[in-house]
């Protein structure tokens, strides 16, 4: 495979927006098959599907950094990005696409992306999304699953899954050239962000993972919404540590310990080291899966 640069990856998506240095953001990419890349910058991956006549981009990260995506993608093909997929409404998936839109591309996404975008949300912690411009909203938008039958003559499965993430969480699945993006379905060496006021679920997000070990084999190229590409085996043991934890924090609270009390009880010690270095520390990741998981 086709490697452009060594891959980087910054894993700041949760960085205060107005921080940030988009000048010393580079945009690095890795290709994945014949027509499929993914590339890396600031905030959620961005998967590449490059067709005969148009190139199709699956989430866009930070409006600040369009010009430098469309650069390196510019660097890679010259077909034009025509279609634009988001795999949840996230603000460091979808940052670019007003840019991408008024420079031809057509937006499209679970229903749930354009209701939340189209809405002022809160996300928590006395912080509040605004409303995106009406440029940025998707303008085909899904139920359930979507194919694209690509102008190379393979195909692009869009597949809404369960609320887990988000409410609007999808997939994109290319059988032909076994490369799958799951969003932020999965974050490689992280622990999992279950965003609570957004729909987000710790039982939707292991039925989620179940399902796509299901679909894939061990030559399966997957994109995460965060973090290197990664392999069936490594989505078997992210999935490994989130039921474990699932288990443990479920018997804890079953015996009436409160919140507060199971987060004081080491339960993700095990896996501190390897997940908890991220923005989604030992305490979050407790209190996520205590607040949704299902009795």
């Amino acid at each position: 495979m086709k490697r452009i640069t060594v891959i980087t990856v910054i894993f700041a998506a949760f960085t205060s927006y107005g921080q940030r240095d988009w000048e010393k953001v580079e945009i690095t990419s890795e290709q994945l098959s014949e027509h499929i890349y993914v590339l890396f910058g600031s905030g959620g991956n961005i998967g590449l599907a490059i067709g005969e006549e148009t190139a199709y981009v699956i989430d866009d990260q930070f409006g600040p950094l369009t010009d430098k995506i469309l650069a390196h993608i510019t660097s890679l093909t010259d077909k034009p990005v025509k279609w634009v997929l988001n795999t949840h409404w996230h603000g460091d998936h979808t940052g670019g696409n007003a840019n991408m839109a008024n420079q031809g591309a057509t937006i499209i996404a679970h229903e749930n992306v354009r209701k939340r975008m189209a809405a002022e949300q809160d996300r928590g912690g006395g912080r509040i999304v605004e409303p995106s411009p009406k440029e940025a909203l998707p303008v085909i938008t899904f139920n359930d699953k979507l194919t694209l039958h690509l102008d190379n003559g393979n195909d692009m499965h869009a597949m809404h899954v369960n609320d887990a993430h988000t409410d609007g969480d999808a997939y994109y699945y290319f059988p032909e050239d076994n490369v799958i993006h799951m969003g932020d379905n999965f974050f490689v060496g992280r622990y999992p962000y279950i965003d609570l006021n957004s729909g987000g679920d710790i039982d939707g997000l292991i039925s989620n993972i179940s399902m796509t070990l299901g679909i894939i084999d061990d030559k399966t190229k997957i994109i995460p919404g965060h973090g290197p590409v990664a392999s069936k085996k490594e989505l078997e043991d992210y999935l490994g540590v989130i039921k474990q934890l699932r288990t443990l924090v479920k018997n804890a609270r079953k015996a009436g310990n409160t919140l507060e009390q199971t987060q004081q009880l080491g339960l993700s010690k095990p896996w501190d080291a390897t997940h908890g270095q991220g923005f989604i520390n030992a305490e979050r990741i407790i209190e996520f899966i205590y607040k949704s998981a299902d009795d």
